[in-house]
């Protein structure tokens, strides 16, 4: 047995890796903003978006933590001698935050060309944002839609833009539970997390469906999610038994390089300039969840998210 792993290891680890980027589309004179890339598969993501091209583009790492946030950014900085790799405070479970940064955003910066809502919470014991959101819900859904929003017609005016959300297989057992979504009659962490993914793929549908029509096709204006796989991350740090089967088994994880290959391949590929509204995992479409497909849920969820948030979104 030894011996047979030891051959196999090699086909293993290809396998496990999945699909990579193949695309060499240079971003010179693009500005992306890349949620929660401080660590993981987003900082993966950000260190290859800015080294596209002589001129790379502007990268801006949206994060809480800023002292994490300004060690990746250094690093990416030295690494790929891009200098145009910044760090801006946004904390996706404060809406005065997620406010304060787009204002900010606008206020500097005239174009944006790619949206990547890649940050999240995993696993948390039951907690709220500050506004009073179930954690998952309010960061993984309500904080990418408020910032979606807020940043819309800045895209919009930058076409051709897309935008990347950054779901999971787990959407698949996720439900949205109009009568209960801050988890206040029943809360199970795990189950909570599937819905928040459910959310990011019910908000890409309708997304993609209200932004259809002659200015999108025209423009190239995208909006898709995706899949990274198993990534050994830290996104299972509030997990004592997921960390440690993490561990274990990391050999059979996607690195967070590995992990970032679906979300370049949804911010860069050519072949994606007119596709929008798909699921994608492994660089490739996947199969998504028949709650996943149900327009009324997403049309209701859009509906129930802009009254939480208190916004008018048409």
């Amino acid at each position: 047995v030894p011996v047979f792993l030891f051959v196999a290891a090699p086909y293993i680890r290809r396998y496990v890796a999945g699909g990579r980027c193949k695309s060499t589309a240079r971003l010179e004179g693009k500005v992306v903003i890349i949620t929660g890339a401080n660590t993981g598969i987003g900082k993966e993501t950000a260190r290859d978006l800015a080294q596209r091209g002589k001129c790379s583009a502007r990268v801006i790492i949206a994060c809480r933590d800023i002292a994490k946030a300004e060690a990746a950014a250094s690093e990416i900085r030295a690494e790929t001698g891009n200098q145009q790799v910044i760090v801006k405070k946004l904390d996706l479970a404060d809406t005065k935050s997620i406010r304060e940064f787009a204002e900010k955003f606008l206020a500097e910066e005239k174009e944006l060309h790619i949206l990547i809502n890649n940050a999240g919470v995993m696993l948390c014991p039951y907690s709220k944002t500050a506004d009073g959101f179930e954690m998952h819900l309010g960061v993984n859904h309500l904080g990418h839609f408020l910032l979606t929003f807020l940043l819309l017609e800045r895209l919009k005016q930058s076409a051709p833009a897309r935008i990347v959300n950054v779901s999971s297989l787990a959407h698949h057992g996720g439900r949205i539970r109009f009568h209960d979504l801050h988890g206040e009659k029943s809360y199970n962490r795990g189950l909570a997390y599937c819905h928040s993914k459910l959310a990011n793929v019910l908000f890409t549908r309708e997304l993609a469906r209200r932004l259809q029509g002659k200015f999108q096709r025209q423009a190239g204006f995208t909006a898709n999610v995706l899949h990274p796989g198993s990534v050994y991350s830290e996104l299972v740090r509030h997990s004592f038994v997921m960390t440690w089967l993490w561990n274990i088994f990391s050999f059979f994880l996607k690195t967070p390089c590995e992990g970032a290959q679906t979300s370049i391949y949804c911010a860069v590929a050519e072949e994606l300039d007119s596709v929008t509204g798909q699921y994608f995992s492994d660089c490739q479409p996947a199969y998504v969840s028949p709650r996943g497909r149900d327009d009324e849920t997403a049309k209701k969820l859009w509906s129930v998210s802009c009254e939480l948030l208190g916004i008018q979104w048409d």
